[in-house]
């Protein structure tokens, strides 16, 4: 049976890390990786060595290093909960895992800007992990203020195996339907 790699792709708040765990718990054999655990995790022990500005980079090799024990070294389908909004390192992660075998997937959760707001009004996530501005709202003003950059792309048909788009949240278990299908198809 050949392994996923489920990419989720969205804003801050749009259903990522729900839409993981939820998948998570009823695909067999997943793993979600987040890079929203490596943040808090290096925050809470390793605070000191943290940039304060740039790119985090501690944090990459850390989920860098995680991604490929969790290809070389498990059998698991992989779960990547992450903005992934980028097109150039979205496509260098779709190739890497296409090269080791993994079908490849897209959730792209296309929330409306309103519900993102409400959302994160209503929040109770954790804003120490935010290194760069001081709310989950400023990290949303600047996701929109990144939209107009050309690196920053909508996901398109072709770039992986499958595409799925959620516009709300009754379209998540359409989602994880078709994922689970997927794999039903191919032990067939």
């Amino acid at each position: 049976m050949n392994r996923l790699l489920v990419m989720t792709v969205g804003k801050t708040h749009s259903g990522k890390t729900s839409f993981a765990k939820a998948l998570e718990k009823r695909l067999p054999g997943s793993l979600v990786i987040d890079q929203d655990v490596q943040a808090e995790f290096l925050h809470t022990y390793y605070q000191q060595i943290v940039p304060r500005e740039g790119p985090n980079l501690i944090k990459n090799a850390l989920t860098k290093m995680i991604v490929e024990c969790a290809v070389d070294e498990t059998a698991s389908h992989v779960i990547l909960s992450n903005s992934n909004r980028h097109y150039d390192s979205r496509r260098r992660l779709l190739n890497y895992f296409a090269s080791k075998g993994l079908k490849t997937i897209i959730v792209h959760f296309d929330i409306p800007e309103a519900i993102l707001m409400e959302r994160i009004a209503l929040s109770e996530r954790n804003t120490a992990i935010l290194r760069t501005v001081s709310s989950f709202e400023q990290v949303l003003v600047q996701q929109q203020a990144d939209d107009s950059e050309k690196a920053i792309a909508t996901p398109g048909k072709g770039e992986a195996d499958h595409l799925f788009t959620i516009k709300k949240e009754a379209d998540t278990e359409s989602a994880i339907q078709n994922i689970l299908d997927i794999i039903n198809e191919q032990k067939n």
